[in-house]
């Protein structure tokens, strides 16, 4: 009594793989390896458009030159046959081309599984605006549009310009000053108010 070898199964892929096979039509039996349903439906698909190519204008000139056998018949089964064999990394050939396509016609980037601008956007931070809040040894410079109000803790001597200057208020440092309190002002909209030391 003679003992098989076992039977390696390197990927239960291979097991799980089932493809649909027509092996016999009523008493005709058909090749032992029978004939795959998807190379049916790519042979009838090819069948409709070669069909429909016929009558369609700029392929109608082939009537004339190829027979209708091998345009109608052959050529269709002959393709469907290839198509049934092909495999592209495993995959069938409806869902190879409809890989192939979804990646031309899809987006070149993505950002979080969505598409992407094509142009990505930078994103910049927004300007600091720093005010000295008096706490340094000395005035420190600066321009301030207002509206708004400045507090300022040290001595200092205020210069208010007319209108058609730059600057409506000047603020200028009182080196050797005793300390005097705080004094707030008010600037209206479009007011300028700047600190020299």
């Amino acid at each position: 009594m003679t003992v098989s070898p076992p039977l390696e199964v390197r990927s239960f892929r291979s097991v799980f793989a089932l493809e649909r096979r027509i092996y016999r039509i009523d008493t005709l039996r058909l090749n032992p390896g029978g004939i795959p349903l998807r190379g049916i439906v790519y042979a009838a698909a090819l069948s409709l458009a070669a069909l429909l190519a016929g009558t369609v204008p700029p392929t109608s000139w082939l009537d004339a030159v190829v027979p209708w056998y091998v345009r109608d018949v052959a050529a269709p089964l002959a393709l469907a046959t290839l198509l049934g064999a092909l495999r592209v990394e495993g995959r069938p050939a409806h869902v190879a081309v409809g890989a192939v396509l979804g990646h031309a016609l899809g987006p070149r980037r993505l950002s979080r599984l969505e598409p992407a601008a094509m142009r990505p956007v930078r994103w910049r931070p927004p300007e600091v605006l720093l005010i000295p809040d008096g706490s340094e040894p000395c005035f420190r410079r600066l321009r301030y549009r207002g509206p708004g109000a400045v507090l300022v803790r040290r001595p200092h001597l205020r210069a208010a310009w007319s209108r058609p200057t730059r600057t409506d208020l000047t603020l200028h440092e009182l080196a050797g000053a005793p300390p005097a309190h705080g004094s707030v002002i008010e600037l209206a909209a479009g007011a300028v108010l700047e600190v020299r030391r």
